[in-house]
């Protein structure tokens, strides 16, 4: 069975850190075989095209190093 916190015992600033380093490394793991993702990742404005893996993770856990791209 899973616990379910209660709200003095949440820590929603650790709890989305955790959320976003899990989409991350999917995103990551997604992206590597999926050049419409690469795409859509370079047009919002995160370098990762040619990178590895993990590579692709660390960036995505941080904000875009570019504007999006128009259109």
């Amino acid at each position: 069975m899973v616990a379910i916190p209660t709200p003095q015992d949440a820590d929603p600033a650790a709890d989305l850190e955790r959320m976003n380093a899990m989409l991350a490394d999917w995103a990551a793991r997604s992206a590597v075989t999926s050049t419409a993702l690469i795409d859509r990742f370079e047009a919002m404005g995160y370098e990762i095209r040619g990178k590895p893996e993990d590579e692709i993770a660390e960036i995505l856990r941080r904000p875009p190093t570019r504007g999006a791209a128009a259109g």
